[in-house]
């Protein structure tokens, strides 16, 4: 029970990798308070911890949105007392295609929704955090980082500033007993990812795997990172990319 007693915000937590870390979270002990836009999903994931002896709460909205960040560290404070961690999970790729021909408004839509929602997240969850320390996790991405793929440049920009966001906090906050760290997933079978099985097959060979990650195995590296075993990892961008940071084949 590596997160017994602990609170948790996850957002992006009505369906892939964040529900898969909802699961895992709880399993572990954790009280969780999810988010994403979806509430339907949401309430149904909610209720399948509900049925396994744990607890959930959930509030549907948008995460480039500080209020909507302020109600979940509110929830969580009201439901359980404090707050121990996050998993800020929730992001988008957007419309993808070449700069020079990318609107205005997909590029600011990526970068409020990935990294604007970042900074969001951290502004209301570290001040809840400073009673007693806690973790602080973001969703980055080996695109922008270890590799530029053709048509994502707003989606690089916005993970690779979570990165920069991440050591500075990591910086700034160590003295209270705050962790901030970066997962930064490989391909993954999510909704996101679709089901064509040709984009698949050219996803899984830039993988050292050749094979594309399930969300429980990213769900994983995440309950590493906002668990005590991770107690003296801060400011880094982990990699749990099935080696794509290093395939060149």
């Amino acid at each position: 029970m590596r997160l017994e007693g602990k609170t948790i915000i996850i957002t992006g937590a009505s369906s892939g990798i964040g529900a898969a870390a909802a699961e895992l979270f709880a399993a572990e002990g954790a009280n969780l308070v999810l988010g994403a836009r979806r509430d339907t999903e949401l309430a149904l994931i909610a209720g399948k911890i509900g049925e396994t002896g744990r607890k959930a709460k959930w509030l549907a909205g948008d995460i480039s949105d500080g209020t909507y960040h302020k109600a979940l560290v509110d929830l969580a404070t009201a439901e359980f007392g404090g707050l121990d961690g996050a998993f800020n999970n929730a992001g988008t790729t957007g419309e993808m295609g070449p700069i020079p021909d990318m609107s205005p408004e997909t590029w600011e839509m990526v970068i409020a929704t990935n990294l604007t929602g970042g900074f969001h997240a951290a502004r209301h969850q570290i001040p809840a955090m400073k009673q007693r320390g806690g973790s602080i996790v973001f969703t980055s991405s080996f695109v922008g980082h270890t590799i530029g793929l053709p048509g994502m440049g707003a989606y690089a920009a916005s993970k690779a500033g979570l990165i920069g966001l991440v050591q500075v906090l990591a910086a700034e906050h160590g003295a209270d007993g705050i962790r901030a760290n970066a997962l930064l997933p490989g391909g993954t079978r999510t909704a996101m990812a679709g089901d064509d099985p040709a984009f698949h097959d050219w996803v899984k060979g830039l993988h050292a795997l050749k094979r594309m990650a399930e969300p429980e195995e990213i769900a994983r590296a995440a309950l590493f990172l906002v668990s005590d075993e991770s107690s003296f990892v801060t400011g880094s961008a982990l990699l749990a990319d099935g080696g794509n940071s290093i395939n060149k084949t």
